[in-house]
């Protein structure tokens, strides 16, 4: 690159607040959108310096991956769950998938078992991860800054890019739609009817013929393991 670090820094500013300003995600009271911006342009630094040109692939793709990963970091610096959350988290999923292959479905006494916790620690488990909502989702799926998606991206069957889509890496969207494909029938219609087709809990109940609080337990169990794919890939 002929231009200096601070010329490319000014040139591609407009890149970090497009960025900053398709982060849905809600702030902590502290920070502002002001704050997502300097921290994308830290991000947007860190490329400058980093980027490699032999990759074949574009500065703005490979910055906006930095920048966007940049700002997540900070966000997930205020996340809303401590270790011992995510702790839990692992723990369900794992229970979960020790019964993956299984006839039955297990009961959620089998699963709060199998997790070491009791059925009202695995309740609450699941609700916190369902008052996570799609502002955070990305958050939840991952602790790598560099692992920036959208599961509606991955999910839909798109005909032509969005614009934002023009910054999401190749390599991130095959990563995560590995990982959908290693979720059962069931966990993959739900979120797909949910992300992608924008039905509520409630239709979705209609849908497979089960309650709503069902199809709740269903979305945030769906969504542990996903992301314990995405941590195994």
């Amino acid at each position: 690159m002929n231009l200096s670090r601070e010329q490319m820094t000014l040139k591609y500013l407009p890149l970090v607040k497009y960025v900053a300003g398709r982060i849905p995600a809600k702030l902590p009271v502290h920070m502002d959108r002001e704050d997502l911006i300097s921290y994308g342009v830290l991000g947007l630094m860190d490329a400058i310096d980093k980027f490699d040109a032999g990759r074949g692939i574009k500065f703005e793709t490979y910055a906006s991956q930095r920048i966007r990963g940049a700002i997540l970091d900070a966000l997930r610096q205020n996340s809303w769950a401590p270790r011992s959350v995510m702790d839990k988290l692992r723990r369900v999923n794992n229970a979960y998938k020790s019964f993956e292959g299984k006839e039955q479905e297990p009961s959620e006494e089998e699963i709060a078992a199998q997790a070491e916790m009791s059925v009202q620690e695995l309740r609450s488990v699941l609700a916190e991860v369902n008052r996570l909502g799609v502002d955070s989702l990305e958050q939840f799926l991952t602790d790598n800054s560099e692992d920036n998606f959208r599961l509606g991206d991955i999910l839909a069957d798109q005909d032509s890019p969005n614009p934002e889509a023009v910054y999401i890496d190749k390599e991130i969207k095959e990563r995560l739609a590995s990982a959908l494909q290693q979720l059962s029938e069931r966990d993959y219609l739900v979120l797909s009817l949910y992300y992608y087709e924008g039905l509520t809990l409630k239709e979705i109940g209609a849908v497979l013929e089960v309650s709503e609080s069902r199809v709740s337990q269903l979305h945030a169990r769906a969504l542990i393991r996903l992301r314990g794919e995405l941590e195994g890939l």
